[in-house]
């Protein structure tokens, strides 16, 4: 067996049957209580991603998933905290959504970010999911390793949703059809995800 065939069979074998068996999406919205975020005036990070994963949890519901929020209010919780609760949960995804900021006011545009190699299928999704509803830079799809998704046992993707500290991203942020345009291209993505587990069996 060839090194890149060898290098596929374990991919696959890390990722198909994880990704396959999911029931329960475990839905992080970032920061909250004393961390804001990224913030720009009285536009706070913590409340958009809250905002925006409740959406997502709505439409995931109506599709007959299982779902877990980290929180709903605005409400401190450690990192090792929101990870512990998707750890909880066997066949389970964890999705944790946030908005971005940086100090060059000119970047804009929507990232998500993986680690294992069992969650990068679920970013591509997603991040495809999201362009698919807004107009926005494509800024990819990256590994990092954020506490909450490298200490995931199970796939687990950050969704950015838009940066804060971007004037026209900002005003697009405090809409709520775009926060709505965002959950549904999550939600595409999880739906997307979950189909081509099943049909890679």
């Amino acid at each position: 067996m060839n090194n890149l065939l060898h290098a596929l069979v374990i991919f696959l074998a890390l990722t198909v049957p994880a990704a396959a068996s999911f029931r329960t999406v475990v839905i992080d919205a970032g920061h909250g209580g004393r961390d804001n975020g990224g913030s720009y005036g009285k536009v706070y990070e913590k409340w958009l991603a809250l905002d925006t994963s409740m959406r997502v949890e709505q439409k995931l519901k109506a599709k007959g998933f299982r779902t877990v929020m980290t929180r709903r209010s605005d409400q401190f919780i450690s990192l090792s905290g929101r990870a512990k609760i998707g750890n909880r949960y066997a066949h389970s995804i964890f999705v944790s959504i946030h908005y971005n900021f940086t100090w060059k006011k000119n970047v804009s545009g929507l990232e998500t970010f993986y680690c294992s190699p069992q969650s990068k299928p679920l970013a591509d999704a997603v991040q495809r999911g999201m362009l698919n509803r807004v107009k926005s830079v494509n800024r990819g799809v990256k590994y990092a390793r954020y506490f909450v998704i490298s200490h995931s046992r199970n796939p687990a993707i950050l969704v950015e949703g838009g940066f804060v500290s971007n004037s026209r991203e900002r005003g697009r942020t405090k809409e709520g059809w775009y926060r709505e345009a965002i959950a549904d291209g999550i939600v595409d993505g999880i739906v997307s995800f979950k189909k081509i587990a099943r049909g890679s069996w």
